[in-house]
């Protein structure tokens, strides 16, 4: 089985930055893609970035320019490095492991337990 945890939230000034990490653990060969989400209270939950295995990355608009994503794939991670942080950035972040490859066979694809990012006004 795969184990993903997120690390990096935490309460911050609006114009602030907060960097989020994730790591995957277990018999894992390669990710295809990792992601990040996040779900606002009362919200459903709503894509944020990704980062492809070749490095290939994605946003939502509402984030371009002022968030990163990056992974280390040799380290089965991913981080979000989050900059000019506005109060509609409050939510808990998620991550996503798109497609484990698996030692010795299968595959695997599932969500962290979240990370609490909130900024204030």
């Amino acid at each position: 089985q795969v184990h993903v945890v997120e690390s990096g939230g935490g309460l911050v000034q609006a114009g602030g930055s907060l960097r989020l990490s994730c790591v995957a653990s277990g018999r894992i060969l390669r990710i295809n893609a990792m992601a990040w989400y996040r779900q606002a209270p009362g919200k459903q939950r709503e894509f944020v970035a990704r980062c492809a295995e070749d490095g290939i990355t994605t946003y939502v608009d509402s984030v371009k320019g002022r968030f990163t994503i990056s992974r280390d794939n040799a380290k089965n991670s991913v981080y979000l490095q989050m900059n000019s942080l506005k109060p509609e950035d409050t939510a808990v972040y998620y991550c996503d492991v798109v497609e484990a490859l698996l030692d010795p066979d299968g595959t695997w694809s599932g969500w962290g337990q979240g990370t609490q990012v909130t900024v204030s006004s």
